[in-house]
């Protein structure tokens, strides 16, 4: 049998457009001879579609368009995910649901049993898991055990759920396992997913064709990697990342060695965040309709970064930067700016924020007066530029970009309603070291980002001669500390066992909790860690742990 493997990128909501999509995929795959054509979880309606399950209309609109999807399933089957209605009287009033559409209708129908509830999974508060019996999908000759994303996490040692859907299918004798996936990325899930797939396929000696979603989904990346892996665990086939792709796989071809795409999938950890960000900024700009993009650039290292994504995501010719110095600002990162907006062909303006800020030094003086300049002053400066950047952006119908990155968003390292305005955080999910990691990369092949940006101390430049290690961490010793804290949940007792020093554990700890107020207030953060500032990560805002 020949099962080909649709890995594309959907709006939430848009049925016409999802629906439209995967018809010509449908055809696309019955011209080259495909038997079956696999889809992702919730193709018809996006993922995650979050509350809109909660709005009847919506609901109808995905039935419907399965049904449409359906009437071109003839001669060629397809899976595709959707919401389903529960005709029970008890229980949640939807599954998660796998469409086997054949001869021109819905065939049969599969619910999710496992709904994670975790990170950035709220499943459970949708969809009621599946209770009901197993059975596996006959069809061309084989037994397909149809699951659904999170339906084969559940076989690593350190078991989440009861129930083990695979454990009562392979009861059955499938001779596949078709999963439909909604994965969303971080830098370790490549590595992660393929492993839990191998253990599925060893484990039942079966196939396994895994189909994921690709693109963003406001801060939510999918990064595609469809693939099949043998009974021995290894993957046969591969979809590229960070792009819709399309492939077909033979079953009787089962011990054909590992195909070239899959070498051009496998990427370094800096070459994943980099494509992530691209694919994250470009979605997000196509989906909502956005056309151009402004951000203020410093001269410092992660404005720069933030520039060149825009470009590569968007054309140089969307991008515009503004070059707002004060009188702190050094020659150097005006002049680095330049040459790096010279460099990839963006406009830029140049405004000094000296007046207006010597208009507001003058109108406060009478409450200011022989009061020591601090952080007030700083920060007046900080939502100066933030003023202008969204002028420009209103006037002239940008979306401003934050370029703040994930150590400062950490400690409240930046200003409310200043350097933390903005539609969307590029950065707010990368630490200042992998954000010097990325300028390495943009400038692999030729020097792009100015060898002295990235060479410099980092300074928000709010003050003379200051520097980011007068109020922080180095970086290198920063970064370690918070990953330890926010991705692996260590507390300040397993860090100081670490070897990290005790009163440096404790601000820095103290820091990230007292700060929560602020992230609440940040905009979006495109997603490329296990655990980002957002959706994912939902923390008291009143507490006093290590306060």
């Amino acid at each position: 049998m020949k099962i080909a493997l649709a890995q594309l990128n959907y709006i939430i909501g848009d049925f016409e457009g999802n629906a439209s999509k995967i018809i010509e995929h449908i055809h696309i795959a019955k011209e080259r001879g495909a038997d079956l054509i696999v889809f992702a979880e919730l193709c018809v309606c996006g993922y995650p579609p979050r509350d809109f399950l909660e709005f009847d209309h919506f609901i109808q609109q995905s039935y419907q368009s399965v049904v449409h999807i359906a009437s071109h399933c003839k001669g060629i089957a397809a899976i595709v995910g959707a919401p389903s209605v529960n005709p029970a009287t008890k229980g949640k009033s939807l599954y998660n649901s796998a469409y086997f559409l054949q001869d021109g209708q819905i065939h049969s129908v599969v619910h999710k049993t496992l709904l994670p509830n975790y990170d950035v999974f709220d499943e459970y508060r949708y969809f009621e898991p599946n209770r009901l019996p197993y059975q596996v999908i006959e069809y061309k000759g084989h037994r397909i055990a149809l699951t659904i994303c999170e339906d084969l996490w559940n076989i690593s040692d350190d078991l989440l759920y009861i129930r083990n859907p695979m454990e009562e299918l392979v009861t059955m004798d499938p001779t596949l396992i078709i999963n439909i996936s909604a994965s969303p990325f971080h830098i370790h899930q490549p590595k992660q997913r393929l492993e839990v797939l191998a253990r599925n396929a060893v484990t039942y000696s079966i196939p396994v064709i895994y189909v994921n979603h690709v693109g963003g989904q406001t801060e939510l990346l999918f990064d595609g990697g469809s693939l099949v892996v043998k009974p021995d665990g290894n993957p046969t086939m591969e979809l590229n990342r960070f792009r819709e792709d399309f492939g077909i796989w033979d079953t009787k071809k089962n011990a054909e060695p590992v195909s070239q795409s899959l070498q051009k999938a496998n990427m370094e950890e800096v070459e994943l965040i980099y494509g992530a960000l691209l694919m994250g900024i470009h979605d997000y700009f196509v989906k909502m309709r956005f056309a151009r993009a402004i951000l203020g650039l410093s001269g410092g290292i992660d404005s720069a970064v933030t520039l060149v994504l825009a470009v590569q995501a968007l054309g140089e010719s969307n991008v515009h930067a503004l070059l707002l110095p004060s009188r702190f600002s050094s020659e150097h990162s005006i002049t680095d700016a330049a040459k790096l907006s010279d460099n990839i062909h963006v406009s830029y303006d140049i405004i000094k924020i000296d007046e207006p800020y010597e208009t507001l030094e003058k109108a406060l003086s009478p409450w200011f007066e022989n009061l020591p300049f601090d952080l007030a002053e700083e920060n007046i400066q900080a939502r100066l530029r933030a003023m202008i950047l969204m002028a420009f952006a209103n006037k002239f119908g940008y979306i401003l970009l934050n370029t703040s990155n994930k150590s400062e968003a950490a400690v409240g390292y930046g200003t409310l309603y200043g350097d933390m305005c903005g539609g969307l955080s590029v950065l707010g999910d990368v630490y200042k070291t992998h954000v010097y990691d990325l300028a390495r990369f943009i400038n692999r092949d030729r020097e792009i980002i100015p060898a002295s940006t990235i060479a410099k101390p980092p300074s928000a430049e709010l003050r003379p001669d200051q520097l980011d290690s007068d109020s922080l961490p180095e970086y290198s010793l920063l970064d370690k500390i918070l990953s330890g804290y926010i991705e692996e949940r260590k507390g300040p007792d397993e860090l100081i066992r670490d070897g990290f020093d005790e009163a440096t554990v404790r601000k820095v700890l103290r820091l990230v909790n007292t700060n929560e107020w602020k992230r609440y207030q940040t905009p979006p953060i495109l997603r490329i860690s296990p655990k980002a500032f957002g959706s994912g990560r939902r923390m008291p805002i009143v507490a006093r742990y290590l306060g």
